[in-house]
């Protein structure tokens, strides 16, 4: 699995570690995209915004454009500190009209 860390300033101008772990990676070719379950830990905060995962996301895949990665089904995990859900990031921007509901 591929791990991914960074830190957040809060409010309080404290440092939090943020990390994306992905796991189950699948690359699936006849829907031009890779899919895969992305487990984020974010301890000392309630949960991280898709579209700021999305950007780290595209960092750690070397996806130049934000509009071919989709996020969804995310959970956080009793108590926070943990959340879980799944991404699809397309080869390009057809597949991504095709497959993805509108």
């Amino acid at each position: 699995f591929d791990s991914y860390s960074y830190q957040i300033i809060n409010m309080a101008g404290e440092k939090l570690p943020v990390q994306i772990r992905t796991r189950k990676f699948i690359r699936n070719a006849l829907l031009a995209r890779r899919q895969f379950v992305v487990d984020v830990i974010h301890p000392g905060r309630a949960n991280v915004s898709k579209s700021e995962l999305q950007e780290k996301i595209g960092q750690l895949f070397k996806v130049s454009e934000m509009n071919l990665i989709f996020m969804f089904g995310f959970r956080t995990v009793f108590g926070g500190g943990r959340s879980t859900g799944f991404c699809l990031v397309y080869d390009d921007l057809e597949a991504a009209k095709k497959f993805e509901p509108k």
